[in-house]
């Protein structure tokens, strides 16, 4: 760029930031404008309290502790009961459901695909209720629902009848990772969000920790009960999720402009403070056009393709690592509980890159610091001898360091991705595609592989060195796309909060002022 042109840049600049302050300084009413759909909610709240107390000074730490109390805690509990309603097939594995059920061949295997298969169908129409009901509340009816689908799972009397049940399971968890990752953008930044994203992330790891604790508590009802240990297994967890799910929809806010624990001042002051993402709060008109943009837009695709190949190793230690062990030559009870520290490795790797994200971004580079220890665990299960149980049960460990990087996907996503409906149709997107790998991962499992399963822990490596490549390259991408937005370091702050741009429905790539964070 030449230097008359920076300067041309730099008095546009000017003139966009005065008429902007003219707009603030006048008493706006964009009722017509939020009745089109063209202005965020978030913007006819500011509008409606410009009268706010502004000699209240409002402390953004104590209010942030505030917002994590009351929202973290419902999210992290929606998140471990999703991950702990779909593991305890696995566990169930190894408390002789297969004999109860008289299951054959690969039967276990679909049983496990089809609860994804009927999660990525009802991503679509998911896109649609994700901006027509609040997030909130149908995150709550769906958590009652598969809950519901997870007790209903203990009267199972055959294949097809457990399998009718995960169905049902996949298709009300459909909603449970868009619509997290759209209710967590409500409420912070982007550089607060990542880790936010993994303390609510952190539910898979101790999903992982309860399911086989869970496990090894039900293998302890004795042949004469009158319902199997797996039967009964099902029916509480069920149940623990109805609750959560009735919890969400009494306590949890659809927008922070209507919780009513926080003041008015406190809503001005955090809705200033989000302004900077450029992303908005709630807009509930659909607009197709958005959907085309995001069909066009290389990110989608790279994003895609990275939580494919990161979620096949993820669909492989969900379903079959409590199998792996146990063909380590390790009881039911015993497998159950070994399995248990791949939880503290899910938790320990979510953390670091948490906290990492947060003091260092560089989002890309903690991906591939996770990827490197699950290559290394997928190696020492794909080449060490069988007779190594030491060293293999450290590769099942390890892998699980793959999971981590998941919920930096799904930051990426919201934070990034900027329009209602191109978010809400990309969010699905990425949960499909979760999906679709967890799909991929367990028909790597087949019975004539058994007991090493060679060909699923080799899949483990290849997918993983590929998410690594995609990764980089999504990082490339994000950086010539902000060089080419005429590299105008721009940093957006809290005094830009009314101007038409922060608020306006507008999509990353209409928002010439967006910046994407890598």
């Amino acid at each position: 760029m030449s230097i008359s042109d920076k300067d041309s840049t730099k008095e546009s600049s000017k003139d966009s930031t005065k008429d902007a302050k003219a707009l603030a300084s006048e008493s706006i009413n964009p009722s017509a404008d939020n009745a089109s759909g063209n202005v965020d909610a978030a913007w006819k709240y500011l509008d409606q309290h410009r009268d706010a107390d502004s000699s209240a000074i409002v402390d953004l730490v104590a209010l942030r502790r505030k917002i994590d109390f009351r929202i973290v805690p419902l999210m992290f509990l929606a998140y471990t009961l999703q991950f702990l309603d779909k593991v305890i097939l696995n566990y169930a594995a190894v408390m002789n459901l297969g004999r109860d059920l008289k299951l054959q061949g690969n039967d276990f295997s679909n049983i496990a695909t089809f609860l994804f298969v009927g999660l990525l169908c009802f991503e679509i129409p998911n896109i649609y209720f994700l901006q027509a009901v609040p997030a909130a509340k149908w995150l709550g009816l769906n958590v009652i629902l598969w809950g519901t689908a997870t007790a209903c799972g203990a009267a199972a009397t055959n294949y097809q009848t457990l399998l009718v049940s995960r169905v049902f399971l996949g298709i009300f968890e459909a909603t449970i990772a868009p619509s997290l990752m759209l209710i967590s953008s409500q409420w912070y930044t982007k550089s607060e969000s990542a880790p936010r994203f993994s303390l609510w992330y952190l539910g898979l790891g101790l999903g992982q920790i309860v399911g086989g604790l869970v496990s090894y508590g039900f293998q302890h009802m004795g042949e004469d009960a009158k319902l199997a240990g797996w039967r009964t297994m099902f029916l509480t967890l069920g149940l623990c999720t109805v609750l959560v799910g009735s919890s969400i929809i009494i306590f949890l806010p659809d927008t922070p402009m209507k919780a009513k624990w926080l003041s008015d001042n406190e809503k001005v002051a955090l809705l200033k403070h989000v302004s900077v993402n450029q992303t908005g709060v709630e807009n509930r008109k659909f607009r197709g056009k958005e959907i085309l943009e995001a069909l066009m837009d290389p990110q989608l695709y790279l994003l895609l393709l990275s939580v494919v190949l990161l979620s096949v190793s993820s669909g492989v230690v969900t379903t079959y690592s409590a199998t792996l062990i146990r063909g380590l030559g390790y009881t039911p009870k015993k497998a159950a509980l070994m399995n248990t520290p791949s939880g503290a490795v899910s938790i320990f790797f979510t953390l670091l890159v948490g906290y990492g994200i947060r003091r260092q971004s560089h989002r890309w580079a903690w991906i591939l610091v996770c990827i490197v220890p699950a290559i290394i665990g997928g190696a020492l299960m794909s080449f060490l001898p069988t007779t190594n149980r030491n060293g293999i049960l450290a590769g099942i460990y390890l892998v699980n360091a793959v999971v981590a990087p998941l919920a930096i996907f799904y930051n990426w996503t919201v934070a990034n991705i900027a329009g209602a409906t191109k978010r809400a149709f990309a969010a699905a997107i990425i949960s499909g595609s979760f999906s679709l790998g967890n799909i991929i991962g367990p028909q790597t499992f087949q019975a004539k592989d058994a007991p090493e399963y060679r060909p699923a822990k080799l899949a483990v490596m290849g997918t993983q060195a590929g998410c690594a490549i995609t990764t980089f390259c999504l990082f490339l991408y994000y950086v010539w796309q902000n060089k080419k937005r005429n590299n105008r370091a721009e940093n957006e702050n809290e005094d830009a909060f009314m101007e038409p741009e922060v608020w306006a429905r507008m999509t990353d790539k209409e928002n010439k002022r967006f910046r994407y964070t890598y």
